[in-house]
């Protein structure tokens, strides 16, 4: 049976980052496994259904490289591929679950429902709609057949339940936690389909991964509780050769305490949880995403395939390297590894300065070229019209501190603009009595010099400083301090040739003007 997998969101806000996770697990097997990837978008609730999410979904995807074969944006010999456009045929489905005795009609009000959890909550307990309750309900079970079709040709609003069977094991085998058994008597008759037409997750989800061939289920954790119904759907179907394997992925984990990654984690951290910016159309509140906050999609992709996944020991066959020994991967290199056997059962959490350190390492590959195309607009925002050789000299110089792409203009803007003040921590540190005087013999050795860097170092450094036994940190962080304002930045006679003799000596003479001379 050939490989086939799916993704299958639903359209109902921005994709959670364990959700583009879930993609890239499945994306992987399929592509190793030279298989398919789906995307099936899952709009059976329409109540939930948010305008602009389906197409944020596919952006994002494609962003990060997840490549689909067939989808709603793409088309397929499987389609349509929105459940939407799929409503008509699952009546039919649900009518053969009703046939073969695997289903019944339920026409149990709101408020009876609402009555019986009230009455379960007093005498602490749950109420579930299962088999030890069923009987009890107003449904086809319990009431006349002529009863049951007046109501239903009367237009009485119903929804159709599946009916497990009373006191089974039902076995679940999963790719990464073994089997998972459950009795039948803890597992609620769970809603099919409606009078409306619409039916349930669990219904089109089953129907729609039979017709579309799929071969893997590939999900989060979230869903193991479903999977006995799943299974169970298949067997009333009459489709368990077939049926699909199942692998349930960890759950993503907050950086600290307990529970899932949420948005509410990332809002008071200062990370996106989502792929791209979100501003939800009923609000007009935004949500950050890793693209716009200068994460790379590789850096990404790297960093969620870590989360709950390792490639194992040893040397791997298929590529050659030792998986344990190489932490960046491409995606290339993340294919040839991947396996379900090396997913975790337990949560991964989620760390944030790892993440940025993912960012660092690949920002470290792109070509200085690139990085000069992210800083121009930075700089043409700040008034500043440089020439892009000169950008592109710069960001080479300073690429090895940046994790983001944003950080440019506060890491490299003394490259462009002198200061207009001085830190006043450094100042008092540094700028110590006979500093002016220092400082004008820098300008004199400048001024007589060749000005390159082995002439400066060796009059500067060699005879001047070390030559008459000053101090080297005093004299060469107030250089600093007077060229850059502050006392960070890179190898100093470097970031003089960069900026220029005429502009070095402009800034130097600037601060000795204006710190001047302090007094013992």
């Amino acid at each position: 049976m050939k490989v086939r997998v799916r993704f299958a969101p639903s359209p109902t806000g921005p994709l959670h980052i364990g959700g583009v996770r879930t993609a890239l697990y499945n994306y992987l097997f399929a592509r190793q496994n030279g298989g398919d990837m789906i995307l099936r978008i899952e709009d059976t609730d329409q109540t939930r259904f948010v305008p602009g999410a389906e197409q944020y979904i596919i952006e994002a995807l494609d962003w990060l490289g997840i490549k689909f074969d067939e989808g709603v944006h793409l088309g397929g010999n499987y389609g349509p591929y929105r459940q939407s456009d799929r409503k008509p045929l699952y009546r039919q489905y649900a009518e053969q679950l009703l046939e073969g005795g695997w289903a019944y009609y339920a026409f149990d009000r709101p408020e009876e429902l609402d009555a019986k959890r009230k009455e379960a909550e007093a005498q602490k307990k749950v109420f579930q709609y299962d088999c030890n309750t069923r009987g009890a309900m107003v449904n086809s079970l319990t009431l006349p057949a002529d009863e049951v079709e007046r109501r239903i040709a009367s237009g009485e609003p119903y929804v159709v339940r599946f009916k497990f069977p009373e006191n089974i094991d039902i076995t679940v085998h999963d790719l990464i936690r073994g089997d998972v058994t459950m009795n039948s008597r803890l597992l609620d008759d769970k809603v099919l389909f409606k009078s409306d037409g619409m039916p349930t997750y669990h219904l089109a989800n089953i129907v729609d991964d039979h017709l579309m061939e799929v071969s893997h289920v590939i999900r989060g954790e979230e869903w193991l509780p479903s999977a006995p119904l799943h299974v169970m759907l298949y067997k009333a179907f009459g489709w368990e050769e077939t049926m699909p394997q199942f692998a349930h992925l960890p759950l993503l984990l907050k950086p600290e305490g307990n529970g899932k990654l949420s948005k509410r984690d990332g809002d008071r951290l200062g990370f996106p949880v989502f792929p791209l910016d979100w501003v939800n159309p009923e609000t007009g509140e935004k949500s950050s995403g890793y693209r716009e906050q200068g994460y790379l999609p590789q850096a990404v992709v790297n960093m969620l395939a870590l989360l709950g996944w390792n490639p194992g020991s040893g040397v791997d066959d298929r590529s050659g390297v030792n998986p344990r020994l190489q932490e960046l991967m491409s995606m290339d290199e993340l294919i040839k590894l991947f396996s379900i056997e090396h997913i975790s059962k337990s949560g991964a959490r989620f760390n944030v300065e790892k993440a940025k350190w993912f960012n660092h390492e690949y920002l470290q590959q792109m070509s200085d070229e690139w990085l000069a195309d992210q800083f121009l607009p930075q700089l043409k925002e700040h008034g500043v019209d440089a020439e892009r050789d000169y950008v592109v000299k710069v960001c080479g110089m300073m690429k090895e501190r940046l994790n983001f792409p944003q950080e440019l203009w506060d890491q490299a803007h003394y490259f462009f603009v002198a200061p207009t003040e001085y830190d006043p921590k450094a100042v008092a540190k540094r700028w110590k009595p006979g500093m002016t005087t220092h400082m004008a013999k820098v300008i004199e050795i400048l001024n007589t010099v060749p000005f390159e860097h082995d002439a400066i170092h060796h009059a500067l450094l060699d005879e001047y400083i070390l030559g008459n036994q000053l101090n080297m940190g005093q004299i060469m962080n107030s250089l600093r301090l007077a060229v850059v304002g502050n006392t960070v930045g890179p190898d100093m006679i470097t970031l003089v040739l960069t900026i220029g003799k005429e502009e070095t000596i402009r800034r130097v003479q600037r601060a000795i003007e204006v710190i001047g001379e302090i007094e013992n």
